[in-house]
């Protein structure tokens, strides 16, 4: 009788390769290893990544779910490339999304214990932002803590049709909460902006608290607004390359 691996096991193993080959997969893409428009060979990433077809194929499947790979006609995938509108309607979209998200946890009401974690994360923050300066290291822990305020702000809403579909959206190149608060690193008024973006923060769980859906929404599509304005910065400044992925928004 052969030693086969149980079935379970095998299926948890290949899971966990196609996640890492999905993980390198996109970290080469936003590198600029592989460029925007570039057909992706498969037999080349089974030899890059070491790993089978079976993951480098779900991987590939996963990307283009998320929007960083489209599908040829005859088969394949090549990396995509965005203009400006397309990461601005993806943001948008986010805002709208994350505004419904707002509103349902008003309405609805939200676990103290959930509050009371959304509180203490924005608690963090404050302190982060307490010196008159936000060097790096800090910078980089705000954008950990926003990016778990703006996760809590999806569960509120108690749905788990909304959840899953933010997640979807905050997927979408340059969509995420922090796609781009990275232009604000080392700029002179880098500090003020995160803190209209904390003071937003605080007012939307206010409404939350106070019941307040239609105020909860109108904050956080204004909130989208702040990504809106730093998405123009990137697009005009002169040291793209410090953002990763930049090179797949396609110049006009």
């Amino acid at each position: 009788m052969s030693a086969r691996m149980p079935l379970s096991a095998a299926d948890e193993t290949g899971g966990s390769q196609a996640v890492k080959a999905q993980l390198r997969l996109r970290e080469m893409i936003l590198a600029g290893e592989l460029p925007g428009g570039a057909r992706i060979a498969e037999l080349a990433l089974v030899e890059r990544l070491g790993v089978s077809r079976t993951p480098i194929r779900a991987a590939l499947m996963r990307l283009e779910q998320e929007g960083l790979l489209e599908a040829l006609p005859n088969g394949g995938y090549a990396v995509r490339t965005f203009s400006e509108r397309d990461v601005s309607d993806a943001i948008e979209l986010r805002g709208t999304m994350e505004g419904l998200a707002a509103r349902l946890a008003a309405e609805r009401g939200v676990a103290a214990v959930v509050l009371a974690e959304a509180r203490a994360c924005l608690d963090e923050v404050d302190r982060i932002l307490q010196p008159p300066a936000v060097d790096d290291e800090a910078f980089s822990r705000y954008v950990v803590l926003n990016a778990r305020f703006h996760g809590l702000l999806s569960e509120m809403a108690g749905s788990p049709v909304i959840a899953r579909e933010l997640e979807r959206v905050v997927n979408l190149p340059f969509a995420s909460p922090s796609g781009f608060v990275v232009v604000q690193a080392n700029t002179p008024r880098a500090r003020d902006m995160l803190i209209v973006a904390q003071d937003q923060h605080r007012q939307v769980l206010d409404a939350i608290e106070r019941r307040e859906g239609a105020r909860a929404e109108g904050i956080m599509r204004e909130h989208s607004r702040i990504a809106q304005r730093n998405l123009r910065e990137a697009v005009q400044a002169q040291n793209l390359d410090r953002m990763p992925g930049v090179r797949l928004i396609r110049q006009r």
